[in-house]
């Protein structure tokens, strides 16, 4: 690193990777101060000086959108419910991946109000599909009335109405509790079935 004016230059890297670093950087100060976080406050987090954001970003609301779009980025959650241990029962890998999905909500939560300030927001759309849970479903196909790919959505979509802090739910279902009524319903045995 050179010496500038009592200030260590920041080395050179490919853009790619000096967005990347920026981005990285620029996360947690977003998620603290949404689109109130200053190109100073970014640039002394980041280690550069303030006019290198603007050689890889075209304005701060470009670099905003990046740091949404690379938050929302679905590849951690997939990796991590991929990594589930596959030699627990089905019912556990669904217990642990709703235990997942629940810090997903709330930190997607957590992105969209930063977010809310912004201008434009995140202008790419992402796909929420999870093969890692789909792959969950899989493994016990034989058990289920509908096709993975469905029960997959609906786990997604139950562990999200449940635990979403907008739903305002005082006492949120657990992810057992989730599970449960997703495997089970909440219709007690022998309601509903057939009368003679």
């Amino acid at each position: 690193m050179t010496q500038i004016q009592g200030r260590t230059r920041a080395a050179a890297l490919p853009i790619e990777e000096r967005r990347s670093a920026i981005v990285a950087a620029t996360l947690p100060l977003f998620l603290e101060h949404g689109s109130a976080v200053t190109t100073r406050e970014i640039a002394q987090a980041a280690g550069i000086a303030e006019g290198t954001i603007f050689r890889v970003f075209d304005d701060k609301t470009a670099l905003l959108d990046a740091v949404i779009e690379a938050a929302l980025d679905p590849a951690p959650t997939e990796l991590a419910i991929g990594a589930i241990d596959a030699s627990l029962s089905f019912e556990d890998r669904l217990i642990a991946a709703v235990e997942i999905l629940r810090q997903r909500v709330l930190y997607v939560f957590h992105v969209m109000s930063a977010a809310s300030g912004t201008t434009r927001g995140s202008t790419n759309s992402r796909s929420t599909d999870l093969p890692a849970l789909t792959a969950i479903f899989t493994s016990a196909a034989d058990q289920l009335s509908r096709p993975p790919a469905d029960a997959a959505r609906v786990l997604r979509g139950l562990t999200f109405a449940c635990v979403h802090p907008a739903f305002g739910t005082d006492e949120p279902l657990s992810s057992q509790d989730i599970v449960a009524v997703l495997l089970d319903g909440i219709r007690r045995p022998g309601f509903g079935e057939a009368r003679c």
